[in-house]
Order: structure tokens, then sequence, then C-alpha cells
């Protein structure tokens, strides 16, 4: 459960730091943008070393289903963009795969 919390926390970070170099680099808006952007992706980088994993690797795999969601999520929301069938199947598939390998049964 606290790990779930914090892959969403970190998608969050993420998402919002990308997006913040988006909306300078392609929407037009102020460099300062970027200030804001720079410190969700250090956010996001310290959330990830939180994950109750034994490999970085594992955390971050199981983090990229999260973020793919979380991603179709901010599209619906942020970006006033519905999501078709085809980003709905891919979520579905994307958080299937995260599940199995953070939840998978591990060899001693």
């Amino acid at each position: 459960m606290r790990s779930g919390l914090v892959y969403v926390l970190a998608a969050i970070c993420e998402i919002g730091g990308c997006f913040a170099f988006w909306a300078w680099l392609r929407l037009g808006r102020s460099a300062l943008w970027t200030i804001p952007g720079v410190l969700a992706l250090v956010a996001f980088a310290w959330l990830l070393t939180r994950v109750e994993a034994a490999a970085a690797g594992r955390a971050f795999a199981a983090y990229g289903g999260i973020y793919i969601v979380s991603s179709i999520v901010w599209m619906r929301t942020v970006e006033q963009v519905r999501p078709d069938r085809w980003d709905l199947i891919g979520m579905a598939v994307c958080l299937a795969g995260a599940a199995i390998i953070l939840f998978g049964p591990r060899a001693a």
C-alpha cells in the first residue's frame, strides 16, 4: 500500500516537472516554469528511493506502469483530452505488468 502511494506521488512529480518544460518549450510559457519543474523532478527522483524494493531496476520497472496510467489521467484532467479505447487497453496491460513485477513471488 505504501509503495503504491509513493509511486502515485512520484508520477505526479515527474509528469508535472516534465509538463513545466513542455509548457515553456512547446506552449510558449515563461522560462520561469522550469524552476518548479526542476524541483518536481528532484522530488520524483527522491520519492523513487522510498519504494521498498530489493533492486532499483525492479522499483523503476514497476513504476513504469503507474507512470503510464498517471500520464493518461493527466491527459484527461489537465489537458482535457479524452483517452480512446487503445489508451485504456494499454493502461490495463501496463498496470498488469507493473503488478506482476511488484508483487510476483521471488526465489530466495
